[in-house]
């Protein structure tokens, strides 16, 4: 069902159409979750039948008390057995209804987190991490709930209903007519104020995305907000948004009591004139029926007028799911998406990259990353990219990876067009050591062997090249030992050291090493360069990097500037060129 969900369209359909489309294989199982509620819910239907007939049978003086205590018992017997079955029906019927329910909601979380993985780096980097977790936790509980809610009011309205007109029919046809009056009046009040409902409810989840994503950045930063005491800053950033919420909530609530207080004046005020006018009938005797069945009447009629003030009632509830079926298909069928379906896979890697002519420019910014790129990086060679912050560095790294895709141009991989192949396939052989090393919560095994199955020999020869057995040998558990989520007990160097290790049990045939140092001060740096000299041997090599000494030795360094390429060569040759490398090694031998 997953895949499913990630295929079917949803811009161009209604929110009504897209959620029934999200149980569309469960349509059998519903018709059995309605057969088994008008089951367990009979005691609530024949009740107030049995309470007619018992009232009709001690108001009635003409039969003899021996028949009426036997028709009591036969009435005590009946509701015995319809109300005790309420146990085992009710559960099977929440059995039946549950399985639908949590299996459409894992789809839908799956197919959610499927989509995140495959749309693209720029639309992550543009989206708050907030609001996309909104939308899988959420979203997805309040299309559940509206589910829910639906299966057990549904029924129940229309059950009600129709009992109660086949009941009236059967005892005084003519005060039909006064139920099907109250459902238009209904239906008038909620045609006026549907469309404030609509818009309200999408304002309000609107905001709370844009809370999640605040507070989620809020989080992320506690550390350096702490360090800068600023902390009142912080918290009145938040605030702003919090309040957003409660004006937009307010106004959701307001809107739903204004809906929600006038339907129900309205049919409390039909209900007691239909009241008034069946007891003026009975008093002319025009209305020839018994005690009991005038209360059976009213009681169906108020039932009805319940109902429908219910149903009413539901209104802002399904609005708010079908806001989320809305928010949710924004995530499924968002176009921007890394495209690789129907490519060829990538089944070997040697690591020759051909830069032709290639420009970049980021999605709504008219000025070039990059701009006519020209660079042919050999099988096994290290390529250094330095330049100043903005000149095009990481957009180099990123293309090589196939983050972003040229806007013009040509990227080649082993003389193959990058953007004719599977980039996921490609991503088998690569590997990358990024300057902030993100570990999960798990051991230290986990994280090193994130997304391969090494041997115990591979995974130890791993830890010893990227220099880690000492740190592991004073830990109480070594390998096995836990770390919090992002590594938050270990320090730069450690959780780069890790990151190293998982690199080399991946054997990647390219390497990128996107300012793997530049959080690091000079000891630690010192520390794991053995570390990462073992780790770009005989690999095609990126290293982007501000810190010049962590380039010296690289084949070619490439200078950027402007998202050109302004000087390219060795270290010697640069420095002995006198240009921007040798001005930017002038800078950085002073400051050592």
């Amino acid at each position: 069902m997953r895949r499913e969900l990630l295929h079917r369209q949803y811009r161009n359909r209604g929110p009504l159409q897209n959620y029934i489309s999200f149980y569309s294989e469960w349509k059998g199982r519903f018709v059995l979750v309605w057969i088994m509620y008008l089951v367990k819910a009979a005691p609530v239907f024949l009740i107030p039948i049995l309470t007619a007939e018992v009232i009709n049978l001690i108001t009635n003086r003409t039969l003899p008390q021996e028949q009426i205590f036997g028709r009591l018992w036969e009435i005590l017997a009946i509701g015995f057995v319809v109300i005790v079955q309420n146990i085992p029906t009710h559960m099977l019927y929440v059995r039946l209804m549950s399985v639908p329910c949590r299996a459409v909601e894992m789809s839908l979380r799956s197919a959610l987190c499927t989509r995140l993985q495959h749309l693209s780096i720029p639309y992550h980097t543009q989206t708050k991490i907030g609001s996309l977790q909104n939308k899988v936790t959420r979203d997805v509980e309040s299309i559940e709930n509206m589910t829910r809610m639906l299966l057990d009011t549904a029924p129940h309205i229309i059950c009600t209903v129709v009992i109660a007109v086949i009941v009236t029919l059967f005892k005084a046809p003519i005060f039909v007519l006064f139920y099907l009056a109250a459902v238009p009046l209904a239906v008038v009040l909620f045609v006026a104020i549907r469309k404030r409902i609509r818009d309200s409810n999408r304002a309000f989840r609107q905001s709370i995305e844009d809370m999640s994503g605040r507070v989620t950045e809020m989080i992320r930063l506690i550390p350096i907000t702490r360090a800068h005491h600023v902390e009142d800053i912080e918290i009145d950033r938040v605030n702003r948004k919090l309040d957003q919420i409660r004006h937009t909530g307010l106004q959701v609530d307001l809107i739903n009591s204004i809906f929600g207080s006038v339907n129900w004046v309205l049919l409390m005020l039909f209900n007691l004139c239909t009241l008034i006018f069946i007891a003026f009938l009975y008093q002319k005797e025009w209305l020839k029926i018994g005690v009991g069945d005038i209360v059976l009447l009213t009681g169906y009629f108020s039932s009805i007028t319940t109902m429908v003030m219910q149903a009413m009632n539901c209104i802002p509830a399904i609005t708010k799911g079908l806001e989320s079926v809305r928010s949710v298909g924004e995530v499924l069928e968002c176009p921007d998406i890394e495209l690789n379906e129907n490519k060829p896979q990538v089944t070997e890697v040697k690591g020759d990259f051909v830069f032709e002519n290639v420009c970049f420019s980021y999605p709504g910014n008219d000025k070039h990353a990059l701009e006519n790129i020209n660079l042919h990086v050999r099988e096994g060679e290290t390529i250094a990219l330095v330049g100043s912050s903005g000149a095009g560095k990481s957009t180099m790294a990123h293309l090589v990876i196939g983050f972003v895709r040229p806007t013009s141009g040509r990227l080649l991989l082993d003389g193959r067009d990058m953007n004719t192949l599977d980039l996921r396939s490609y991503r088998t052989f690569i590997s990358v050591v990024t300057q902030e090393t993100l570990l999960f919560d798990g051991t230290i095994r986990e994280n090193i062997c994130y997304g391969v199955q090494p041997t115990e020999f591979e995974l130890m020869d791993a830890v010893r090249s990227a220099d880690l057995m000492d740190f592991i040998d004073t830990l109480p558990e070594g390998l096995d030992t836990q770390v919090r989520e992002n590594g938050a007990r270990l320090s730069g160097g450690q959780k780069q050291r890790i990151a190293i290790a998982r690199a080399l049990l991946r054997n990647p045939r390219v390497l990128i090493l996107d300012e793997a140092t530049s959080a690091l001060d000079v000891e630690s740096e010192s520390q794991i360069k053995s570390a990462l000299d073992h780790l770009v041997k005989g690999r095609t090599t990126f290293i982007v990097a501000h810190r010049l000494s962590t380039v010296r030795d690289a084949d070619r360094i490439v200078v950027m500037q402007n998202g050109r390429i302004a000087e390219i060569g060795n270290h010697r040759e640069l420095v002995a060129l006198n240009g921007i490398y040798a001005e930017m090694n002038r800078k950085f031998t002073a400051a050592q």
